[in-house]
């Protein structure tokens, strides 16, 4: 048994004990270590199958010797091997360290930038982007709010998505995406290039981001809609600040008070999560830096040129075809390239 395998056999055996105690469900880290838990069974299931082709692989060399069995014997060491090369391909991948929040449920900042009412439809096309990408990998998406434009684009919009690793999937999107076309609303034909800034943060429970009550000022006020018309005759919408760190987080979605509440908390936790975890980053290794970005609004990892049709992420210099098709969430090879280099670096890393 091979260092690796010990000490994960000695955690399984650990989590075990702890699980079945009639405490465990009230430790707050519960969900956390079932789900630890069922990856060591997984994982564990995967070394116990690897010592039982080695034993396989290790008979069948010992019938090399005999006549009569070295066809067969030379047919079972091929297959069992075989097997074996896949199984330890399959060990490595489980084994390269993963990143925590990789399972978490998402919350997703997308705001105009540099171009006016052109980098406001942009914001409309990535939106649209990720709503379709989202309804393709059953993902379920949930408005937060949202400032339209003059123009039936969005100077912002907020919503969340859930579901299976969704922060796993689109985490690489945080940053600036720069579109290089004529806008709708330019008449001599001449290229804009605008910018959006789209930060993607993984949302946060209470126990990961603690705030204090008395740091937070909440106001609360009518919502609008499109051209400031009144929406709700109640003062239903909600604007948190968080006084220490100055975030202003508003709501105004839902109908009720106490949704948009909870709704703007929730991003807020998201928000302070997202700022702790850019600070530990610095510490990080630059390449994954470069990859995954230090969540500075000003990096730019991507640009649509319609001209040429074509997309580019510059941190991995990846460029395809089809922007059209991208905009309407056909965005799979980015997120599996983007994915294949974390891999690729996280190896490196050890």
């Amino acid at each position: 048994m091979d260092e690796v395998e010990k000490k994960l056999r000695a955690e399984f055996a650990q989590l075990e004990k702890f699980l079945s105690s009639p405490n465990a469900y009230a430790d707050s880290a519960y969900s956390q270590m079932t789900k630890r838990q069922s990856w060591l069974s997984d994982v564990l299931k995967l070394f116990d199958e690897r010592a039982k082709l080695q034993a396989d692989i290790q008979a069948a060399n010992e019938l090399m010797s005999d006549p009569q069995m070295q066809e067969l014997a030379e047919r079972e060491l091929s297959e069992n091997q075989q097997a074996l090369d896949n199984l330890e391909l399959k060990l490595e991948e489980e084994l390269i360290p993963k990143d925590p929040n990789d399972e978490k449920d998402i919350i997703i900042e997308i705001r105009a930038g540099a171009g006016g009412d052109e980098a406001s439809l942009f914001a409309q096309d990535l939106y649209r982007m990720y709503s379709r990408y989202a309804e393709s990998h059953g993902l379920k998406g949930s408005l937060v709010s949202e400032s339209p434009s003059e123009v039936g684009g969005f100077k912002e919009i907020i919503f969340a998505l859930r579901g299976n690793a969704a922060y796993g999937q689109l985490k690489f999107e945080s940053g600036v995406h720069r579109v290089q076309r004529v806008p709708k609303t330019e008449s001599s034909g001449r290229i804009h290039t605008s910018t959006v800034t789209v930060a993607v943060m993984p949302e946060a429970d209470e126990q990961e981001v603690d705030i204090d009550p008395s740091d937070l000022r909440i106001d609360v006020f009518r919502a609008s809609g499109h051209g400031g018309q009144s929406v709700n005759t109640t003062d239903s919408a909600v604007r948190i600040t968080h006084l220490p760190s100055g975030l202003v987080v508003s709501c105004q979605d839902e109908k009720s008070q106490i949704k948009n509440k909870q709704k703007a908390m929730g991003v807020l936790r998201a928000r302070l999560l997202a700022k702790q975890q850019s600070e530990q980053h610095s510490a990080e290794a630059e390449a994954r830096r470069a990859l995954i970005g230090s969540g500075d609004r000003s990096e730019k990892i991507r640009t649509y040129n319609f001209p040429q049709d074509r997309i580019t992420d510059h941190r991995i210099n990846y460029s395809r075809s089809s922007v059209q098709g991208a905009l309407d969430g056909d965005i799979d090879d980015l997120v599996a390239k983007l994915q294949g280099e974390e891999k690729n670096l996280a190896k490196q890393n050890g």
